[in-house]
This record gives C-alpha cells, sequence and structure tokens, in this order.
C-alpha cells in the first residue's frame, strides 16, 4: 500500500512538472526577474538535476552534496529540457517500480561533506528533498510564466489561462 501511494504521487507529480516544462520558450531561457534569481533555463535545468536526486535516493544509500558541482550550465533549449527530464523520468520510474516496501524503509542519508543535513528512510526522502523540492521550483517557474505572459497550466485544477480559454 505504501509503494502505490508514493508511485501515484510521483506519476502525478513528474507529469504535472513536465506539463509546465512544455511551456517552456526558447526566447526566454536567458531571462530571469530579478539579479537573484535563475534563469528561466537555470530553473528548469534545475528541475532536472532533482530528479537525478531523486534517482541517487534509490541509487546509493546516501547523497553527498560536496561531491556534486554547485551549478551545472543552464539548458538553452526547450527540446533538451524535455528531452532529458523524460530520460530522467524513465530511470525514476523504472526504479520505483523495481523497488519494494523494504528499500522504501531503508534509512537514506543526504550530506555536505561531514554536516548530515536529513537521515530518514526512502520513501520520506523522495517525497520531502525530491518530490515537494520539486513542487517549490516548479511553483517558481509558473511566476517565471506569469511575468513573461506564457500561460501557466494548471496543475491542481484550471488556472487563471485555461479558465479564460
Amino acid at each position: 500500500m505504501i509503494k502505490q501511494l508514493i508511485v501515484g504521487d510521483a506519476t502525478h507529480e513528474l507529469a504535472s512538472t513536465r506539463r509546465i516544462l512544455e511551456g517552456l520558450s526558447d526566447e526566454h531561457m536567458s531571462w530571469k526577474p530579478h539579479d537573484k534569481s535563475m534563469t528561466l533555463g537555470g530553473l528548469a535545468t534545475h528541475l532536472i538535476n532533482l530528479l537525478n536526486w531523486q534517482i541517487a535516493i534509490f541509487q546509493y544509500p546516501e547523497f553527498d552534496l560536496a561531491t556534486v558541482p554547485q551549478r551545472r550550465e543552464a539548458l538553452k533549449k526547450r527540446a533538451d529540457v524535455l528531452e532529458e527530464f523524460d530520460a530522467n523520468v524513465g530511470k525514476l520510474k523504472k526504479l520505483l517500480d523495481e523497488c519494494d516496501e523494504k528499500i522504501l524503509d531503508k534509512e537514506w542519508t543526504l550530506r555536505h561533506g561531514d554536516h548530515i543535513i536529513l537521515r530518514e528512510p526512502r520513501a520520506i526522502a523522495l517525497r520531502t528533498f525530491g518530490l515537494s523540492h520539486m513542487i517549490h521550483h516548479r511553483a517558481q517557474l509558473g511566476v517565471y510564466f506569469r511575468l513573461l505572459d506564457i500561460p501557466v497550466p494548471g496543475i491542481y485544477g484550471p488556472s487563471a489561462d485555461e479558465e479564460a480559454q
């Protein structure tokens, strides 16, 4: 039952994230709303990185942020974002299909060098560090779209753009 809930939750959130990524526009990939903000392409690329981290939750007993580059170069084309996103979703879904509740209950650690950031069962890590983190940045992407007058797709119901049609 736990696995069924996790798989259903992940499937829904990944599909919703893909829907918003479909709205990316190559002409706006270097745009950002503020000097302290990521570019549109940088934010979309970060969503892909979060998928890589979700995959790592199932592949490794821990993830050390000190061993990964701080910033990956932002993808510049919508097609590249969607291609990599889809490939990573395929990898994550395969790992979810192959796992059992024992794997979901195994402890997973997020660290930065010697500093432990979190240590919790994989199922919880997937929800908090993986999916909730993705939802947060997906919402930021929705704000970027609104500021650029790009239609925002509905996620948990129709958006203002969909209701206007």
